[in-house]
């Protein structure tokens, strides 16, 4: 039987949020953990709470129209929080992987923007006046998540730019230190 409504598609676009966002409450800690800057690290936490809250807003709506918002395996986020993982596997020096860490981040959350955008184009069009309120919140915080993100990664990448000696991480997890070739 095929879907052919709006309604039908919103429901699965939400579900697809819905599990986005739940991999990234397990994928948040990683790199939280595996950052060496402060920033951001806390960047990371913070987000953390905020993802929390939007999986919470997504139950709500999922609620408000008595449907279950599991059922649908978000393959984008699976490969964005997969990339992300290999960035941390790499053995580049600390800021070095933060930048890619951040690199990583930024994806996640344009992905995110472009998700909820979508969503709450559909919900206007669906007059769900009260979903467009909660999705319009998510959005406006990953868009501020991405522009932390963004503040973070010009003093970070710099800092990983002016790095005479680039350090790595061997197979066997011993640091080792490569010298920058002459030009």
């Amino acid at each position: 039987m095929a879907k052919d409504s709006l309604r039908e598609l919103y429901i699965d676009e939400l579900r697809d949020l819905y599990n986005a966002e739940t991999q990234l409450v397990k994928a948040l800690p990683k790199m939280a953990k595996a950052s060496s800057n402060s920033q951001l690290r806390e960047a990371f936490e913070e987000h953390l709470r905020q993802t929390s809250e939007h999986v919470s807003r997504l139950e709500q709506i999922f609620e408000q129209m008595g449907e279950k918002p599991t059922g649908k395996r978000c393959l984008g986020m699976e490969g964005l929080v997969k990339e992300g993982a290999e960035v941390m596997k790499e053995g580049f020096s600390d800021g070095v992987m933060d930048a890619g860490i951040i690199s990583a981040a930024q994806r996640v959350e344009h992905y995110e923007m472009a998700g909820y955008g979508t969503v709450k184009t559909f919900a206007e069009l669906l007059g769900e006046s009260e979903h467009v309120s909660l999705l319009e919140q998510t959005l406006e915080e990953e868009k501020k998540a991405d522009e932390k993100l963004t503040q973070i990664a010009e003093e970070v990448n710099s800092q990983a730019a002016e790095k005479g000696e680039e350090a790595f991480v061997d197979t066997e997890g011993r640091r080792k230190s490569k010298s920058k070739k002459a030009a």
